[in-house]
């Protein structure tokens, strides 16, 4: 028997690569493990001597992971990007975020807002953290945060009326039933994030890693990349 591959991953596909990784086994009979992480906790996983057959994350995180020696080097396959989004809990008004002006005053009439801690190395909450110091916001938002883990998290936060409004990667909503998307941020100020998987330097796995990358990345599996709020890589 195929030993099962372990796959440590940034949370933004989890909702994707969990489901393709169901119909992979199926077809192969390799069963997948998955670690999800914010892309920081999985470097720190990893330089703690964690070993993997796979690893998922922004691309220019698994270029340094590739150039350091721990994925192996030219093993990385783009697999596609996605957006930061506002989300709220199902049944409740969607917010206006259309503009600049509009995503302001959202936040700012919002109640508790959830997101991803940045001080964890979740890209999105860092990203949110610079942006509202642009808007001039930040203060006022950080007595409003919901300081979260992962995607997941910010998620079941809303669901749950702890926050009224939550931001992570769009990829994220589906994480969790009840959740209501409002959109992408304006493309102006947009956080377009890219991702990339690659092989693990300490995986024992290769032809079974090799395979499981090459299904997700297919075409035919397109429209679950669409379905799940990413742009997948041409």
């Amino acid at each position: 028997m195929t030993a099962p591959l372990k796959v440590l991953s940034a949370g933004a596909v989890e909702y994707i690569v969990t489901g393709l990784a169901k119909t992979f086994t199926k077809d192969s009979g390799i069963p997948v493990g998955f670690t999800f992480n914010t892309i920081a906790g999985v470097r720190k996983r990893l330089e703690s001597g964690e070993t993997g057959d796979i690893v998922i994350g922004t691309s220019p995180a698994i270029q340094q992971m590739e150039k350091a020696g721990v994925a192996v080097a030219g093993s990385r396959v783009e697999l596609g990007r996605t957006l930061t989004g506002i989300c709220v809990r199902q049944g409740t008004p969607i917010p206006d975020i259309s503009t600049l002006e509009a995503f302001k005053a959202t936040l700012l009439a919002c109640r508790a807002f959830a997101y991803t801690n940045p001080t964890v190395g979740g890209t999105s909450g860092i990203y949110l953290t610079e942006l509202m110091r642009r808007l001039g916001i930040l203060e006022e938002m950080q007595r409003k945060a919901v300081l979260c883990i992962n995607g997941e998290d910010i998620v079941r936060k809303v669901v749950s009326g702890e926050a009224d409004l939550g931001s992570t990667f769009i990829s994220e909503f589906g994480l969790v039933d009840g959740i209501a998307s409002a959109g992408a941020l304006p493309a102006a100020f947009g956080n377009v994030t890219s991702y990339a998987a690659a092989l693990l330097a300490s995986g024992t796995n290769r032809d079974a890693a090799r395979s499981f990358i090459g299904m997700i990345t297919a075409t035919p599996q397109r429209a679950s990349w669409i379905a799940g709020g990413f742009e997948p890589a041409s």
